[in-house]
């Protein structure tokens, strides 16, 4: 079960800008418990992870300043400069597939076989401009041109979805087993594992919540990191008056300069543990979908950011004269009245934090069809290092597509962005090399996690991309089926046949599969495409395609049905009436509008968007709506045979569900085009008679000609993963009663 997020429902950007700065404000307010979770609980665990290992013998209070001043100019460069006023303004529901998706919609860097003129039509699908003068640039046809490229590229992305993956493991770690370690400075120490096992019940507990989801809990989670936040605004700001105001001086850039002269190799390797500051920065951009970016903006430059700058100073003033507290320096800082109120709200905030994260991965997770698992590790260190190594790779890769979506996007010069890139990867290039060099103290987690989910990911898009192409060729000619006539030689039974299919276009092998096996067929055909575009969402009004196949007397329709990314498909059983409420409305439309009856719109050409956001609404059928309580086999209700209707009453009885029972008559208009009602009448007859649901039951192996690599790609990893994700009727809701599955062998 995938956990709600508790989040706004997803709204179309062209919603996004409101004027009203109170909107945003509230907007701003409810972000701070989904986005900023993570990263304003860094400062638990920033300075111990930065000064374990071998930079102890280099503890003084120049090294303390100098590691504060690499913290406020890491939190100002890259969260604040990088994400806030650049990443930010490429909206598009954020996120790094968001960033790919961006790409491939204003170049053709797509490896999707499935893409459409007339997706390009979406009103989410472009924002500003698109025909520009860079659309001709020598760079951009490069790109396009080589096939190993756009490979590239979509490897990296998904190198990146991987480490968010790796990212939503180690944060619920590392952010709770820093929060309850402060019980190891109070009079009472908890032992190791003691402080191991309460970590654990909490993390239990935290996990058990995901049955319920985060809806149930979340009016909470934006006070709680308020709160949060003014105890450490608070508390820094009172280290600093207290111990050393000087500290103030060590925004100076010129204090990173002094901690590389006094620490030397030991201080890069520092960085390792320093970038933690930053880790959670991905979430601001990767949960744009829900709020605005203004909001966002408004949040952390005003809010987020000087909290987290005045408790880093604080605890810089305190460590100054204090360099025996480095381990334990968050709660040692506290002081001593106020000491368990901010402990449990910082364990409180890093159950927030873990719980943002957590959602997120299990909804790419979900995504992906893939499984993993966390290896054990012992301490809060080790996890930092593969906590901080997953963060900082996600950030180089979000900076190289960002130098694209300059040039790509925003049509901005190839020298611009090269600025871009070289200036951010300059800054993460060091930190990810000192991430490195602590691969194997931890380090090696998200890799190895990475790593896995990368090939399961690929491995997965390979296939069904071999297995799309062997569709895309040996569809059935439409030739072959206006020679058969409009019976198509086979027997013609009451109903519909809903024929599921990757394909946009023509007529899947499964159908003459299917007819060479049992030559009868319903007296309606619909060909349905349920297919992912690239953009964040498609609205309801643009989710539906409707075109005919064949000429009217073949009673055979096409429709396809159209998902953003981060549209959630959602089983409210009105698929059924609304695809005949599109039908019937497109014959109608195509009775009125002369283009769509041309000799080529009638074999398989022009489509129609069909809104179908209410199935009461305006169209040219009588409708009736009741609430019965029917089984799920209602499409075998009216059958005439007396087996079937037995095997109903059974199943009703032993799996009664309350259903909407929605009934279409045609409207006593003498004006109506005789063809036109008499194909609203067989459409009408055939829904009453029932709907069958009819998919390919597919096997896919490679040819004897493969080689061995792509053998054992799609015969072992390819096979291997088939069998052990959701079949296409589970992801599709589609009512096991009323399925019928054709096999197949798909020879790639």
């Amino acid at each position: 079960m995938e956990p709600e997020s508790g989040l706004p429902p997803p709204r179309n950007p062209s919603q996004l800008s409101w004027p009203n700065l109170s909107r945003n404000l509230l907007l701003a307010y409810q972000s701070l418990g989904v986005v900023y979770g993570d990263l304003s609980t860094s400062p638990l665990y920033v300075y111990s992870s930065a000064f374990s290992g071998r930079l102890d013998e280099k503890e003084s209070e120049e090294t303390i300043l100098g590691a504060f001043s690499l913290i406020f100019w890491t939190l100002t460069l890259i969260p604040l400069l990088k994400y806030i006023f650049i990443v930010l303004s490429a909206d598009d529901n954020g996120g790094t597939f968001a960033l790919y998706s961006l790409l491939c919609r204003h170049a053709k860097f797509s490896l999707l076989p499935n893409q459409q003129a007339a997706d390009e039509e979406l009103s989410t699908y472009k924002y500003g401009n698109a025909v520009h003068a860079v659309g001709s640039s020598p760079f951009k046809r490069f790109l396009e041109k080589h096939k190993k490229l756009r490979t590239v590229l979509l490897v990296v992305v998904l190198f990146g979805a991987c480490m968010v993956i790796g990212d939503g493991v180690l944060t619920p770690a590392i952010s709770v087993l820093s929060s309850v370690s402060g019980l190891q400075v109070t009079e009472n120490k908890l032992t190791d594992g003691e402080l191991l096992i309460l970590a654990c019940v909490i993390l239990v507990g935290l996990f058990a919540l995901q049955h319920f989801g985060t809806h149930k809990v979340a009016v909470m989670f934006a006070p709680i990191i308020i709160i949060w936040l003014i105890s450490i605004f608070a508390v820094g700001l009172y280290n600093v008056i207290h111990w050393n105001p000087k500290v103030i001086s060590a925004i100076s850039p010129l204090y990173i300069i002094k901690y590389f002269r006094e620490t030397g190799k030991t201080g890069w390797i520092s960085l390792g543990g320093l970038l933690l500051c930053i880790t959670g920065t991905e979430a601001m951009f990767a949960d744009l979908g829900h709020f605005t970016a203004l909001s966002i903006r408004l949040a952390f430059t005003f809010f987020v950011y000087p909290c987290l700058v005045v408790q880093y100073m604080g605890q810089a003033a305190y460590l100054s004269k204090n360099l025996d507290k480095i381990p334990n320096s968050f709660y040692d800082s506290i002081p001593e009245p106020v000491f368990w109120p901010v402990f449990v709200v910082a364990t409180l905030s890093a159950i927030v934090g873990s719980q943002a994260i957590i959602t997120a991965t299990f909804s790419i997770v979900k995504q992906c069809h893939s499984l993993g698992c966390f290896p054990r590790v012992k301490d809060t260190t080790l996890i930092g290092n593969a906590y901080g190594l997953a963060c900082m790779t996600v950030m180089f890769i979000t900076t190289f597509l960002m130098a694209l979506i300059i040039i790509f996007v925003w049509y901005k010069s190839i020298f611009l962005a090269g600025a871009f890139l070289l200036f951010f990867l300059a800054i993460e290039g060091v930190y990810l090399s000192a991430a490195f060099i602590k691969v194997p103290q931890g380090g090696w987690v998200p890799l190895v996690l990475s790593s896995v989910f990368m090939v399961v990911m690929y491995i997965w898009h390979y296939g069904t991309r071999k297995k799309y192409n062997f569709d895309l060729h040996n569809k059935v000619s439409l030739r072959w089926l206006l020679g058969l006539g409009p019976s198509l030689g086979i027997v013609r039974v009451p109903g519909i046949g809903l024929i599921y299919s990757e394909l946009a276009t023509g007529v899947p092998a499964i159908f003459s599969h299917f007819v060479t096996n049992l030559p009868a067929f319903h007296k309606v055909l619909v060909f349905v495409c349920v297919k992912s575009v690239p953009v964040p969402y498609v609205s309801p009004e643009e989710r539906f395609l409707i075109g005919r196949v064949c000429p009217r007397p073949y009673r055979m329709y096409r429709c396809i049905v159209r998902y953003g990314y981060k549209d959630v498909q959602r089983d409210d059983g009105d698929f059924e009436n609304q695809l005949i409420q599109s039908i019937a409305e497109f014959i109608q439309m195509e009775a009125e509008e002369p283009q769509f009856s041309s000799s080529e719109s009638s074999l398989d050409g022009r489509m129609a968007v069909i809104s179908t956001r209410n199935v009461e609404s305006n169209t040219n059928l009588i409708i009736s709506v009741q609430e019965e309580d029917i089984g799920s086999s209602s499409s075998i209700q009216s059958s005439k045979s007396l087996t079937l209707q037995s095997l109903q009453s059974v199943f009703d009885e032993d799996n009664p569900v309350r259903r909407r029972q929605v009934r279409f008559q045609l409207p006593s208009d003498p004006g109506m085009d005789p063809a036109v009602r008499e194909e609203l009448m067989d459409l009408i007859q055939a829904k009453e008679a029932g709907i069958a649901y009819i998919m390919g039951h597919s096997y896919v192996k490679a040819r004897r000609s493969s080689s061995f690599v792509k053998r054992f790609m799609i015969d072992i990893l390819y096979s291997f993963l088939r069998k052990n994700c959701r079949g296409p009727s589970v992801a599709l809701n589609i009512p096991h009663i009323s399925l019928i599955e054709v096999g197949m062998i798909y020879y790639v």
